[in-house]
């Protein structure tokens, strides 16, 4: 087995913590690879373990048949190392480091475990889809999949205008802060603050949600992934901004983008004993009660 560790370190980053999960993999005699802006930032702060030699800029030139990719952050950076690793089938376990991390099933203090575990075997892999966009996207965007969600978001102050079709045929014009169209992984990022619902990821759909539309009735809706969605930009304001996950870029007016169900797709690792629903339960507090009790 091979660690293709993949990090974004930040102001708020921890070399200690960063520090004591390379000695972790070292410990257990794994091969590993640490993409360079993690490596240059480690070493730059006088983190030992690690040489120049270890790092890697482009994840094609280190994955192997037995490699796993190691995100370590936050649900942006799972986001940038499934872009980094273009489609390919490697599985991905992620480790938050980061705050709400809903994508990272494993915690800082859980490094130890996770890793024996991985040695051990005991762990499955999920499938999740993703979408692929196609359209009137800028030069040089090197991963039009997305796997959380295609947005289009406006610039400006005023609200932008979105004609929606599916297979063909007109469902709607929105006017509206914008429109995005989320995975059933991406049901719980950017979609849910929107007002979207919570797709399963084994649901074999792609939710279409507005985002803070004019018109109150206009309501997110849930359609099979096996559908063809096109966005066009009718807009009184000459550009708009899109989205690829977390990737931007401006668009113009009259812009349109065609959203299916790409062929690729991700593998997230996950221990055996934890589901979905649980992660549900312990990110958003389902069944928290805040309140004083004498008892």
């Amino acid at each position: 087995m091979k660690i293709i560790l993949f990090s974004r370190p930040s102001k708020n980053s921890s070399i200690e913590l960063f520090g004591a999960l390379i000695e972790s993999i070292k410990a257990r005699k794994i091969a590993f690879s640490v993409n360079d802006l993690a490596a240059d930032w480690f070493i730059e702060q006088g983190g030992k373990g690690i040489t120049k030699a270890d790092s890697y800029s482009s994840m094609a030139d280190v994955v192997t048949d037995d490699s796993i990719v190691l995100s370590y952050g936050g649900d942006g950076t799972l986001l940038s190392a499934v872009r980094h690793l273009e489609g390919r089938p490697t599985p991905i376990l992620s480790i938050n480091s980061g705050r709400l991390g809903f994508l990272a099933i494993a915690s800082q203090d859980e490094v130890e475990k996770t890793l024996d575990e991985l040695l051990c075997g005991n762990y499955t892999t999920e499938r999740r889809t993703l979408l692929r966009v196609e359209g009137d996207i800028e030069d040089g965007l090197s991963f039009p999949l997305a796997f959380n969600e295609f947005s289009i978001q406006r610039q400006h102050m005023g609200m932008i205008g979105i004609k929606v079709e599916i297979d063909g045929r007109n469902v709607a014009g929105y006017w509206s802060d914008g429109v995005l169209v989320a995975t059933p992984t991406g049901s719980t990022a950017y979609s849910l603050s929107a007002g979207g619902p919570i797709l399963a990821p084994e649901c074999n759909c792609m939710v279409l949600t507005p985002i803070a539309p004019h018109n109150l009735t206009m309501r997110p809706v849930v359609v099979p992934d096996s559908c063809r969605i096109r966005l066009t930009i009718e807009s009184r304001d000459p550009y708009a901004l899109a989205a690829i996950d977390n990737e931007n870029f401006v668009i113009k007016d009259g812009a349109s983008f065609t959203i299916t169900r790409a062929k690729e797709e991700v593998f997230l690792i996950k221990p055996q004993n934890i589901s979905f629903y649980e992660a549900l339960k312990k990110k958003m507090m389902w069944g928290f009660d805040g309140r004083e009790s004498k008892f």
